[in-house]
């Protein structure tokens, strides 16, 4: 261990600490061997004659003031960055605590604030309703921390625009899939959508977009793009000669849901709910990984009509039945407007 000299930029706390670590190996420490490692620039007064004495007259002297005002501005400048935009959260939470020790920062409430302000901007969104909840009746450092470190694990499992993302079926545990250029022989005769393996893979993973970097519970909008194929999960409406109505099922009379393109006879704009059948309480908020839910579409057209109009809401679902495409067979996917079940429910995985 290397004898570090006194100049003003360590607490003298720590420096005297480590003088008597330093001593406690060798003897007991000297104060006027310790006096002497004080920087020259440092005046001192006279008659100290214990290790107290310069304790307290390093923390009387103004280089102190000015090391404890810096160490203030570097909290009130510090930003936490996530990992996912490259930060560690590791290092900014000894830095944070090393600059509460240096400044003396030792009321909670305090420190409280200065990790709140030291959240960015973009981050707000989401943690400003959490932040002060969750930090209800902390009374330790350690506490604070270990409740930070719980609000950034869930906001990490938030679902951001743009995410990839596996939607599994929660009754049969597999994940909603298309295969592309492989359609339906009726109906639409667009690219088929089923629920396959019980693994994520390639073909069960899909974008999702809603036009802002969260997606709310309330007043959300969504569309899911298929990742391998890049055309979109909706429903898709053709002219009877009667007027338009959607594609149905190969199985039954149920609407038949498919993957498309941009086109105005393909609905596929999706909002989600949470899923009333869900054991998970804390459901308010933004949308994340594993939240159990139902997806649901609104009907444009209707088979009365050659106009668009404000139509009937169907929720997506898979069951058991399966269709069969040449040699192969495949798990049903459709939408419907009958009474909600548990073959309704799916979990984001991202």
């Amino acid at each position: 261990m290397e004898l570090q000299k006194y100049n003003g930029n360590i607490h003298p706390d720590e420096w005297i600490n480590d003088l008597q670590a330093y001593f406690s190996i060798k003897q007991k420490i000297n104060v006027n061997f310790a006096i002497s490692l004080v920087d020259s620039i440092i005046k001192l007064p006279t008659g100290i004659d214990n290790i107290e004495k310069l304790r307290n007259a390093l923390k009387e002297n103004i280089f102190f003031t000015i090391f404890k005002n810096t160490n203030k501005r570097k909290l009130q400048s510090l930003k936490y960055n996530p990992e996912r935009k490259g930060g560690d959260t590791s290092y900014f939470i000894s830095t944070f605590c090393k600059l509460c020790y240096n400044a003396e920062i030792n009321d909670v409430k305090e420190q409280t604030r200065y990790l709140y302000n030291s959240l960015p901007d973009n981050y707000f969104k989401y943690v400003s309703n959490e932040f002060f909840e969750k930090m209800k009746n902390v009374n330790s450092i350690d506490e604070l921390i270990k409740r930070f470190e719980e609000l950034v694990l869930e906001e990490s499992n938030l679902i951001r625009d743009g995410s990839i993302v596996a939607l599994k079926h929660v009754a049969t545990g597999k994940y909603l899939s298309s295969t592309k250029n492989l359609c339906y022989t009726t109906g639409s005769r667009k690219q088929l959508v089923f629920v396959g393996s019980s693994e994520p893979i390639p073909n069960s993973l899909w974008k999702i977009e809603f036009g802002d970097e969260l997606a709310a519970y309330t007043d959300n909008s969504i569309v899911l793009q298929h990742v391998k194929s890049e055309i979109f999960l909706g429903m898709y409406c053709v002219n009877t000669g009667y007027g338009y109505d959607y594609c149905k099922s190969p199985l039954n009379n149920y609407t038949e849901v498919s993957c498309y393109g941009n086109d105005r006879y393909f609905t596929r704009n999706w909002k989600f709910n949470h899923s009333k059948f869900s054991k998970l309480k804390n459901h308010q908020g933004y949308l994340k990984s594993n939240d159990i839910i139902n997806l649901n579409i609104k009907k444009s057209y209707d088979n009365r009509s050659y106009t668009i109009r404000h139509g009937q809401v169907e929720v997506l679902r898979s069951h058991d039945i399966q269709f069969t495409i040449g040699n192969d067979a495949f798990q049903e996917v459709v939408c419907h407007n009958e009474r909600l079940g548990g073959n309704d429910e799916v979990s984001d995985f991202v």
